[in-house]
C-alpha cells in the first residue's frame, strides 16, 4: 500500500495480493482516522461479500473468485470500542459484465486498488442495535 495526503483526503493505491480491509484499517489506525468515507474502484479476484436478513439478523455471505473489477467501492469509516470500524459496500463484475453487489466482508487486489479516503474531523462511535441486529452509529 502506498498513500498521499492532501488535506483531509488520502489517495491510496493498494498493490496485487492486498486485501482492502484490512490495509484500509491499518491505514487508519496509522494515522488515527476516526470518522470518514471510503470510494475506490480497482481489481479483485478473491472476494467476500455479504447480505443482511433482517427478519433473521444475519448475514449470508459468500465467496466469489476469478477476475473482477470493483466497480464501485463506497462505506464509511467510524469507530467501535475504540478501533476503527469499517462499513463497506462494493459493486463488482466479472467477465459476463454483470453486476453484483453487497456488504464487503474482504477483496484481495489482483492489479490495483485506487482508493480516497475522506476524513471528517469528529467522532462517532457505533453501538450493538439489539432490535435491528446492527452495529449503529452512536451520536
Amino acid at each position: 500500500m502506498d498513500y498521499k495526503r492532501f488535506g483531509n483526503k488520502y489517495v491510496v493505491r493498494l498493490e496485487k495480493d492486498e486485501e482492502i480491509v484490512e490495509s484500509i484499517k491499518t491505514l487508519c489506525r496509522e494515522n488515527n482516522i476516526r470518522l470518514g468515507t471510503v470510494s475506490g474502484i480497482g481489481a479483485a479476484d478473491k472476494v467476500t461479500i455479504g447480505l443482511f436478513e433482517p427478519a433473521t439478523k444475519k448475514y449470508h455471505s459468500r465467496e466469489l473468485t476469478g477476475d473482477m473489477e470493483i466497480t464501485s467501492l463506497m462505506g464509511n469509516i467510524s469507530t467501535q470500542e475504540g478501533d476503527v470500524y469499517l462499513h463497506l459496500h462494493a459493486t463488482l463484475a466479472g467477465s459476463s459484465h454483470q453486476a453484483i453487489g453487497g456488504h464487503l466482508n474482504s477483496a484481495v487486489i489482483s492489479a490495483t486498488g485506487e482508493i480516497i479516503i475522506d476524513v471528517i474531523d469528529g467522532h462517532v462511535d457505533r453501538k450493538f442495535n439489539e432490535e435491528i441486529g446492527l452495529n449503529l452509529f452512536e451520536f
